[in-house]
């Protein structure tokens, strides 16, 4: 619980917002929602799977995918993206190993239960992190600055984590895993909305690919298992 606590939802977040610092939030969310690939190759290696060739392909889209959004970006921004990018897709590597061991624990004790004590490992592994490295006088914040944070963690975190718990146990893995496949685009949409983050059709292209091809692989898996 310790170890999957902290790779999973503490490593993967900070490395993420360290990311986020670097590079836009619509290539953020999208290599974020590399995940099902990366897992599915962890599996393979683990287990000793092989990967059919339909996978291959859908994960050879989504990382063209990606590519195109890259491209994107270098044009639109001036440095950093290269750092940004490798931090969020450690984020991501972090996540997808927490993905592969975390089941052996959820089918012991719960998803609900299994979530709660995760967050709580990756909440004092924040605390101290802050209590090592930050004096206190850094609490001294303006009212406003606690208001987004703790909107953030309620409606950006607590909820949704255990609202998908809630969608898995009445729909099942597969479909909540399609019907998320929203996220990315959503936020490519709202971060030109509310971060006046540019669109261009490059950008669109490549998110499309990476839909595609996660959408192919969250099928195929679904139907594995299925069989």
């Amino acid at each position: 619980m310790l170890g999957l606590g902290l790779i999973g939802y503490y490593c993967s977040s900070f490395l993420d917002f360290l990311g986020l610092q670097y590079i836009s939030a619509g290539l953020e969310r999208l290599i974020l929602f590399l995940y099902p690939t990366m897992t599915m190759m962890l599996t393979a290696l683990l287990y000793k799977r092989a990967i059919g060739w339909k996978t291959l392909a859908a994960m050879a889209l989504s990382y063209a995918g990606i590519a195109l959004v890259f491209l994107h970006d270098m044009g639109a921004k001036e440095s950093g993206i290269m750092l940004g990018a490798s931090l969020v897709f450690a984020s991501t590597l972090s996540y997808s190993i927490y993905l592969v061991g975390a089941g052996h624990a959820i089918a012991r004790i719960g998803t609900l239960r299994f979530t709660a004590y995760a967050m709580v490992v990756a909440s004092v592994a924040s605390l101290l992190q802050f209590v090592v490295l930050r004096p206190l006088s850094a609490l001294d914040l303006s009212l406003r600055v606690y208001e987004f944070s703790i909107s953030m963690a309620i409606f950006s975190t607590v909820l949704p984590v255990f609202l998908l718990s809630f969608a898995i146990r009445r729909i099942g893995s597969g479909s909540a895993s399609l019907i998320g496949t929203v996220g990315p685009v959503s936020t490519i949409y709202m971060a030109y909305l509310f971060l006046n983050e540019s669109i261009s059709l490059l950008q669109i292209a490549g998110s499309m690919l990476v839909l595609i091809g996660v959408l192919i692989i969250s099928l195929n898996s679904k139907r594995e298992r299925t069989h």
